[in-house]
């Protein structure tokens, strides 16, 4: 008898592996935007709900006050230039926002760059975040020339993913929307409805800096390297407050103090009346200043 031969096992050939390869590469490919995409649905949505949180700690603070805080707290000097301490909307909130203990460590009455307030300054904000966007922790405060360039740094203070509105023009003492400095509006004095009124919006930290502190006496910020925003200084009170002067979130041209966000095609607001809507890079632009107006007496239609 002829002895018995084994068969060897036939294994993948270089084609067939590069086949099996090329077909998990393009499942991947369809798959993993799919993924992206429900990813973003869930910041977006996470990102939602922390306006409405705002949103509500909003109006809860209203009740107690018959006012919404205001936008920053500040003395000032004969021609109105600001002498502190800053303290702004975020840090008013925080009781409102289940954050007594954090709230309690703050000393309203020394600056917010002050040694007594080391520690406050740089705590994590609760829902003061977008899960959208890449913020570092703290970031610091600093002084700057004219060309923007930092001079000096005066303290560093805890990032913030949304800022109240000012209204139109530049932020600082008198804004048209509910926030500036010292301010105290009441739902009576939103003349042109709580549905139609911002409150806060989104800021990305990629386009310019926030925080819910304050605004630090001194400061100025400055877009990022990179940013689509316009290479402009921007008083202290940018850091906490936005206007909408060159038009809608995220649009070319707008300034590092206007309203931004990570989030495709637009930013997302929380309105006086609580309920929080998104925002298109397109909507009209006379139609989202008027959004951030108080008492503006502007039409306003669909957006």
């Amino acid at each position: 008898m002829r002895p018995s031969r084994f068969r060897r096992n036939r294994g993948f050939t270089l084609i067939e592996l590069l086949v099996v390869i090329a077909i998990i590469s393009v499942l991947a490919g369809l798959i993993l935007p799919a993924v992206q995409q429900a990813r973003e649905a869930a910041r977006r949505a996470q990102c939602k709900s922390n306006l409405k949180q705002i949103g509500l700690a909003l109006q809860n603070y209203h009740g107690a006050y018959l006012k919404f805080p205001p936008g920053y707290v500040s003395n000032f000097d004969a021609t109105g230039n600001d002498l502190g301490p800053g303290w702004g909307w975020g840090a008013m909130l925080l009781p409102q926002l289940e954050q007594t203990n954090l709230h309690s460590t703050i000393n309203f009455g020394q600056p917010i760059e002050a040694a007594a307030n080391a520690a406050p300054r740089v705590a994590r904000g609760p829902v003061y975040l977008c899960p959208s966007d890449s913020v570092k922790p703290t970031w610091p405060a600093v002084m700057r020339d004219a060309t923007g360039k930092p001079t000096s740094t005066i303290c560093e203070v805890s990032s913030s993913g949304y800022v109240a509105v000012f209204g139109v023009s530049e932020p600082g003492i008198d804004g048209e929307g509910v926030f500036f400095r010292n301010s105290g509006i009441a739902m009576k004095d939103i003349g042109d409805g709580s549905s139609s009124t911002l409150l806060v919006g989104e800021r990305a930290q990629s386009s310019c800096e926030a925080t819910w502190v304050g605004s630090v006496t001194g400061a100025r910020i400055f877009p990022p390297a990179g940013s689509y925003a316009v290479p402009e200084l921007q008083h202290a009170s940018g850091m906490t407050l936005g206007h909408t002067q060159e038009g809608a979130p995220n649009a070319p041209g707008i300034e590092c103090n206007n309203f931004s966000s990570q989030h495709t095609g637009g930013a997302q607001f929380v309105f006086a009346d609580g309920h929080v809507q998104f925002i298109s890079k397109n909507i009209n632009r006379a139609t989202f200043q008027a959004l951030s107006t108080r008492s503006g007496g502007e039409a306003v239609g669909e957006f």
